[in-house]
């Protein structure tokens, strides 16, 4: 097996793969010089998971440090430690960045080519791929292109480009931007900023969650490291699938609790109903964490204040907006999202022909239709991403085991119920999602080409339902 990606859901696949398929040969290609993925690349001030570290830490591997809400280099240190602890490490070979990848049925091989920072291909052959890239592009983010950024005199960056000379102390900052990477940035420079604006085009939902998870403390301090951690990572994961299913049923509701909340915690210092409620439903797009209310404690101090308006141009001092506001800045940081790479850009190919993604179903949301062979991890949009990709893993290696019970070298899911309609693969509104949404594979109208987005649901049929279910076809 070769395994594409070494971030949170390559070394994990490294680890099911070497504990429940033993016999297996395999390697990991990592595109950057070092492993961590996500975890690695991005570096802007207060980075940190918008996920407990219960349920985004990995099912074998307990989270032992006691922030529950876990900074950028403590995550980055547990991959490695992971990565080192079960000789993952020794498996990775950097600088490989894949760019094509060609099955031959006659073969019952893949041939991929990747490319090394010297410019040469490097050409490897496995029987199985599984893409653990992530989906999004790793060289740049989205910025959209605002008229007149040339006259701007201050500089402007992109988070996912965050370099250690940008300099914010005493300095007049716009986050333009209201999602997880927004409420995170404007906390976090507000403590050194001289003052912090958010510039949103319109309100997301957030939450406020404590760093530090009191009943995960209780565990700990009562059981086995490994008991404390299973116990924790259900109460969460039970607590947010409740939590979604109450928002899609009683959106109303959801909605009144979301933004009372805020309302709470703002004590009306901020306009509410202008600037923190959304016009949409709870979970059409994601909800937004801030860590023990710090986006609300910077607001109510007024060490930062938020905005809601359009960007008519960029000035020589800042931004004017549509209303004829001019915010005055020295550093605008556009916290205005990521742009979707699906496969991390591979190039697939069957038996010459070139696969068109967005023309394949996903089954079972970790293989294609008329693609063999292939696997790729994707994590929930409602949940942490580990949840689904322990998961993909746990079930890829029943896969691989069955097809050497069973004497077969290939296996491909086949779309032949013509009751089966497509739907798309994302149903969020947000806007990373609509700008690639044509470009993705499809979901199918039920089991097992529906992606539910549910982990008790997924948890029993990777882990339970069959494998020759049907819908894949074997062969020698």
């Amino acid at each position: 097996m070769l395994i594409v990606g070494a971030g949170l859901s390559g070394i994990g696949a490294a680890y099911h793969l070497q504990t429940r398929c033993p016999g297996k040969t395999f390697a990991l290609l990592e595109a950057r010089e070092r492993l961590g993925g996500t975890w690695d690349l991005f570096r802007y001030p207060g980075i940190r998971s918008d996920s407990d570290m219960h349920t985004l830490g990995y099912s074998f591997r307990p989270w032992t440090q006691p922030k529950a809400i876990a900074d950028g280099p403590s995550i980055l240190s547990y991959l490695r430690e992971t990565a080192e602890a079960y000789g993952i490490d020794e498996k990775i070979r950097y600088g490989l960045r894949v760019e094509r990848a060609r099955w031959s049925t006659q073969d019952a091989r893949w041939t991929v080519d990747a490319r090394a920072a010297s410019g040469d291909v490097v050409r490897l052959t496995c029987s199985f791929l599984y893409v653990c890239a992530g989906y999004y592009d790793y060289d740049e983010g989205y910025t959209p292109d605002f008229p007149g950024r040339e006259r701007f005199r201050g500089r402007i960056v992109h988070p996912q480009l965050w370099s250690p000379d940008v300099e914010y102390e005493g300095k007049r900052v716009v986050v333009i931007g209201s999602g997880a990477t927004a409420v995170t940035l404007v906390p976090e420079l507000a403590r050194r900023a001289a003052h912090v604006t958010m510039l949103q085009r319109s309100p997301t939902y957030v939450v406020s969650l404590p760093v530090r998870d009191g009943i995960a403390d209780w565990l700990r301090e009562r059981l086995p490291a490994r008991t404390a951690y299973a116990a924790a990572r259900w109460k969460n994961v039970l607590r947010g699938m409740a939590f979604y299913a109450f928002s899609r049923r009683y959106p109303e509701r959801a909605k009144r609790f979301l933004v009372g909340q805020v309302r709470k915690a703002l004590r009306g210092k901020v306009d509410v109903a202008t600037h923190f409620t959304p016009s949409y439903d709870p979970w059409d797009q994601r909800v937004c964490a801030v860590t023990d209310g710090d986006l609300f404690i910077a607001l109510r101090e007024g060490r930062a204040s938020v905005v809601t308006d359009h960007v008519e141009t960029f000035t020589e001092k800042g931004i004017r907006l549509r209303s004829g506001q001019e915010l005055e800045a020295d550093l605008v940081v556009t916290a205005t999202g990521l742009k979707l790479k699906f496969l991390g850009g591979v190039e697939v190919e069957v038996d010459g022909r070139r696969v068109e993604l967005n023309k394949t179903m996903t089954y079972k949301g970790l293989m294609l239709s008329d693609v063999p062979n292939l696997a790729l991890a994707a994590g929930y949009t409602n949940a942490s991403w580990t949840l689904k990709c322990d998961l993909t893993s746990e079930y890829v290696c029943r896969l691989v085991n069955y097809m050497d019970a069973h004497g077969y070298t290939w296996c491909c899911p086949r779309r032949t119920d013509p009751s089966l309609k497509e739907e798309p693969l994302i149903d969020f509104s947000s806007g990373y999602v609509l700008r690639a949404i044509d470009q993705l594979p499809r979901q199918g109208s039920f089991a097992p080409w529906k992606l539910y987005q549910n982990y008790a649901l997924d948890r029993m049929m990777l882990r339970r339902g069959r494998v020759n279910d049907g819908a894949m076809e074997f062969s020698a």
